[in-house]
């Protein structure tokens, strides 16, 4: 017999601000804590993601040795 893989969750007892947890669900639109708390962590882990910027990094935009100091006109 072959086993399932596990499920990607992961149960856990916490306490949380309930303000706070209110205030996610009135913002994300979702009813639930679990789905609060979930799209909270979502969050927070693509705002501190700069993969996606770092592989930017070459394709151009600014040239090397850009110095923009010397691009704006003097005051």
């Amino acid at each position: 017999m072959q086993r399932s893989p596990k499920p990607s969750t992961e149960r856990t007892n916490i306490v949380l601000d309930s303000k706070l947890v209110e205030r996610v669900k009135r913002l994300a639109k979702v009813k639930t804590t679990r789905d609060a708390v979930h799209i909270a962590l979502e969050h927070y882990v693509r705002s501190r993601d700069y993969s996606g910027v770092l592989a930017l990094r070459g394709t151009g935009g600014v040239s090397e040795g850009y110095d923009p100091k010397a691009a704006s006109p003097s005051r």
